[in-house]
């Protein structure tokens, strides 16, 4: 098991970019000093605006 976390992330994704988002992450994780996955994790984050109450 890992190290203790106050936000555990059990649930795990296998997806595929094509080169546009890809250079997109990259270049936002390069950016802002994070990992690609957190990258990724900011921008579903702002999906939730968009989701129908």
């Amino acid at each position: 098991m890992g190290r203790p976390t106050d936000n555990p992330k059990p649930h795990q994704m296998t997806v595929k970019f094509d080169d546009e988002c890809k250079e997109i992450i990259d270049n936002y994780s390069e950016q802002e000093s994070v990992s690609k996955m957190e990258a990724v994790r900011r921008g579903i984050k702002k999906l939730k605006d968009d989701l129908k109450k």
